[in-house]
C-alpha cells in the first residue's frame, strides 16, 4: 500500500457558527444610533440562524441546483411552472418568517430599520432569494392606490408565512409579489414600452384590462402576482397581474425561457408573453411612471443594503481565512500589506453599512409621520440614488480584493462551497438592477430640484464639521454643486462626493474616532483607497480596524 503524498495542513476552516449580528459591531452601532429603542433580540436570533451550517448548506444547494422551467405538462398542456430545489423553499420560508418582505408596512416605528438590518444579514447567507422578498416589500404600499386590491392582498403580503403553492389568492396563507417593467426595446427607458392594455370591465378589484405584449426581464415568475407597466388609452399605467385568476384558472402569462445569468443562480429570472392576460389597474391611467419610481426607490434601497451585506460577508471570510493561514513564518493577517488590505476593506464595509442604514431611516421616519420638518423626505429623495450608485459601484471592486485575500482558494467554486466566488458573481447585479450607475446619477440631478437640498445637506453634515480638515474642504465644496451647476456629464462625480461626505458624517456620529479619522485620511485627503484597496497611510490604526471588523467578537 502506498503512502499518501502529504497531510493537508495550513488550510483555513470554514466560517461556521458565527452570529452574523452579534459579530457585526458596525451594524449594531449604526442601528443603535438610528433606532436606540429597537429590540434587537430578533436580529440576534436571525444572525445566529444564518450563520449555521444547515442554512449554509441550503444556500449552496439552492445555487447548485438552479430553477428549471416546465412550460408544458406531458400531455402538452401549458403549465408555465418553475421548479425549485427544496433548499430554495427552505430559505424562502425562513426569510419570510423573519418578516423581511411586506411585514414592516404593518409594523410601527422602527420596523423598516429592523427589516433593513435583517435584509443585510440574510443577504450574507444567500442573496438570490432576496429578489422576490425585495419586490414584495416595494409593491405593498403601491396597492393602496386600488382599495379593492389592497383589501384582499395586503394581509397575505404582510404575514410572515411562506406558501409556494400555485393557487388563487383565496386559497393562499401568504403571498409574494414581483414587478415586470423592462421590455426588449426599452431597457431603462420604460416610456418605450409597447405592451398594450385594453379595458375589459369592472369588478371587485376595480378596472380590469387585457394585457398583450412581452417583458424582457421578469424576475421571480412564481410570485403570486406582478405589478407591470402597459400602455392604456390614457398612457403608461400600472397593473396587478396575478398568476392565478379568482375563478381558479391560470392567467395567460406564458414564460418563454429562464435567463442564464452570471450569478443570482437560485433566483428565476425570465422572459414572458402576455396573451390577453388579465390585469387590474393600480392608480390612475397614465400614472405608471410615478408609481414605478416610488416602488423603484424602495428596491434601490435594497440594492444598497444587499451590497453592504455582501461586502460584510466577503470581509468576514477574508479576516477569518487570513487569521488561520500561515505565510512566510506567521499568520497571513499579521503581514503588513495584508493588514493594510483588511483594514481598508473594513473601512469600506462600515461606511457602506452606515449609508445604507441612513437611507432606511429616511423610509422609517417618513412612513411613520416622524418628519415634521421635511428633512427626512428630502434626504430620502437625494440619498437613495446616491447610496445605490456608490455602494453598489464599490461592491465588485471590494469583492475582487476580498477574493484575493484567499488567493486561488477564493476563486474556486468547489461545487458551491466557494462562497467568495458566489459573492463575486453576485456583486455586479445590484449595480445593474433597478437602474445602473448612469440612471442613478441622472436621478440624483432630478432630486436636486425637489427642495432646499443644500441647506438640508449642510444640516446632515453639521455633526462632523470641524473634526477633520479634509472633511471640511469637501463639505464646503458641495453647496454650489447642488444649485443646478453640475452638468449631467459630471453627475457621477457629484454622487460619489455626496456619498463620501455623508458616510464620513455618519461615521463621526456612530463609529469610534479612529474609524472616522482613517476614513477621512484615506478617502477625502487624497489617499489612493478610492483606487486600490490596501493603500492606507502607514500610521493608520490597522489592528484596531481589523479587530472591530472581526466576525468573531
Amino acid at each position: 500500500m502506498s503512502a499518501g503524498t502529504h497531510e493537508v495542513t495550513n488550510q483555513s476552516a470554514p466560517l461556521v457558527g458565527a452570529n452574523l449580528f452579534g459579530g457585526n459591531l458596525a451594524l449594531r452601532d449604526a442601528l443603535a444610533f438610528h433606532a436606540p429603542g429597537l429590540d434587537t433580540m430578533p436580529l440576534r436570533a436571525l444572525g445566529a440562524e444564518v450563520g449555521q451550517a444547515e442554512m449554509q448548506a441550503h444556500a449552496r444547494l439552492a445555487n447548485q441546483h438552479p430553477p428549471v422551467l416546465h412550460s408544458h405538462d406531458r400531455q402538452g398542456q401549458r403549465i408555465d411552472e418553475v421548479e425549485f430545489h427544496p433548499s430554495y423553499h427552505a430559505l424562502m420560508g425562513r426569510v419570510l418568517a423573519h418578516g423581511l418582505h411586506g411585514t414592516p408596512w404593518a409594523e410601527g416605528p422602527g420596523g423598516h430599520l429592523r427589516r433593513a438590518a435583517g435584509f443585510m444579514l440574510f443577504t450574507e447567507l444567500e442573496p438570490s432569494v432576496m429578489c422576490p422578498v425585495s419586490m414584495s416589500y416595494a409593491v405593498t404600499p403601491a396597492l393602496k392606490a386600488n382599495p379593492g386590491l389592497h383589501a384582499d392582498w395586503s394581509g397575505p403580503l404582510t404575514t410572515p408565512l411562506y406558501d409556494p403553492r400555485g393557487l388563487p389568492l383565496a386559497g393562499k396563507i401568504g403571498v409574494t409579489l414581483g414587478m415586470g417593467m423592462t421590455e426588449k426595446q426599452g431597457g431603462s427607458d420604460v416610456r418605450a414600452n409597447t405592451t398594450r392594455a385594453d379595458r375589459d370591465g369592472v369588478d371587485a378589484w376595480g378596472e380590469r384590462y387585457r394585457l398583450t405584449g412581452h417583458k424582457w426581464f421578469f424576475s421571480a415568475p412564481m410570485c403570486d402576482a406582478h405589478l407591470v407597466l402597459a400602455q392604456a388609452a390614457g398612457g403608461l399605467s400600472c397593473f396587478l397581474v396575478p398568476r392565478w385568476l379568482p375563478d381558479g384558472t391560470r392567467n395567460r402569462v406564458e414564460i418563454q425561457r429562464l435567463k442564464d445569468k452570471l450569478g443570482n443562480h437560485a433566483n428565476a429570472s425570465s422572459e414572458v408573453e402576455f396573451r390577453e392576460a388579465l390585469g387590474w389597474r393600480v392608480g390612475d391611467e397614465g400614472r405608471g411612471i410615478p408609481q414605478i419610481l416610488a416602488m423603484g426607490a424602495l428596491t434601490r434601497l435594497d440594492c444598497a443594503l444587499g451590497t453592504a451585506g455582501l461586502m460584510r460577508q466577503a470581509l468576514s471570510l477574508a479576516i477569518h481565512h487570513t487569521a488561520q493561514r500561515q505565510a512566510f513564518g506567521k499568520p497571513l493577517a499579521e503581514q503588513p500589506l495584508m493588514k493594510n488590505v483588511l483594514a481598508d476593506l473594513a473601512l469600506e464595509s462600515e461606511a457602506a453599512t452606515a449609508l445604507a442604514l441612513r437611507v432606511a431611516r429616511t423610509v422609517d421616519r417618513t412612513e411613520h409621520g416622524q418628519d415634521a420638518s421635511g428633512h427626512e423626505a428630502l434626504m430620502r429623495r437625494v440619498l437613495t440614488p446616491v447610496a445605490k450608485y456608490w455602494v453598489c459601484k464599490r461592491g465588485s471592486h471590494f469583492a475582487q480584493e476580498a477574493m484575493e485575500c484567499l488567493g486561488g482558494n477564493g476563486y474556486v467554486e468547489a461545487q458551491g462551497e466557494g462562497v467568495m466566488a458566489r459573492i463575486y458573481r453576485e456583486m455586479p447585479l445590484n449595480s445593474i438592477w433597478e437602474g445602473a450607475g448612469n440612471i442613478m446619477a441622472i436621478d440624483l440631478l432630478r432630486s436636486l430640484r425637489g427642495g432646499p437640498v443644500a441647506a438640508a445637506l449642510a444640516a446632515e453634515l453639521a455633526p462632523a464639521r470641524g473634526a477633520h480638515p479634509a472633511f471640511d474642504r469637501l463639505a464646503e465644496s458641495l453647496p454650489w454643486r447642488l444649485d443646478g451647476v453640475t452638468d449631467e456629464i459630471e453627475a457621477r462625480l457629484l454622487a460619489r462626493d455626496l456619498a463620501l461626505a455623508v458616510q464620513a458624517a455618519l461615521l463621526r456620529q456612530h463609529a469610534p474616532d479612529f474609524v472616522f479619522e482613517a476614513f477621512c485620511d484615506s478617502r477625502l485627503a487624497g489617499g489612493d483607497s478610492l483606487g486600490a484597496f490596501g493603500s492606507l497611510h502607514r500610521r493608520s490604526p490597522f489592528d484596531a480596524l481589523i479587530a472591530r471588523a472581526n466576525p468573531i467578537q
